[in-house]
């Protein structure tokens, strides 16, 4: 079972990743960033990055949020896994691929928190060529 292990709502990996956040703070000359805020539970979050000079690839990626634990660990995974990627391979991640990420069960009350840094790191890449494919 994904999570096992923990006490609580929440598996090993959301909780180190919230507990202990990578990439979280500003991203001084950012070539993109966008906001993603969820209304129902409040969730706001930046994700900020910065373009390798080829301008095809990801070279560094930040977030700044005030958020709940599940959208804090999917930003600082998210973040951690855009670094080094082409925009092209960017764009094509997916919702299943930040819940497989996060390693434990999201419920589909929760998903929306999951999904937030993914929709703006999304949003953020769109007027580098990255709109997202579906």
């Amino acid at each position: 079972m994904a999570g096992a292990g923990t006490s609580g709502p929440y598996g090993a990996t959301i909780l180190e990743h919230f507990r202990r956040p990578r990439n979280q703070g500003r991203l001084p000359n950012a070539d993109a960033s966008a906001e993603g805020a969820n209304p129902l539970c409040g969730d706001r979050v930046r994700i900020e990055l910065r373009l390798a000079t080829d301008s095809d690839s990801i070279a560094d990626a930040k977030f700044s949020a005030n958020a709940c634990a599940i959208c804090v660990a999917a930003a600082s995974l998210l973040t951690e896994r855009l670094r080094g990627l082409r925009i092209s391979e960017a764009v094509r991640l997916t919702e299943p691929d930040v819940l497989a990420a996060l390693d434990a069960e999201i419920g589909a009350g929760r998903r929306r928190c999951a999904t937030l840094p993914l929709e703006a790191a999304h949003r953020a890449l769109a007027p580098f060529g990255g709109a997202r494919q579906r």
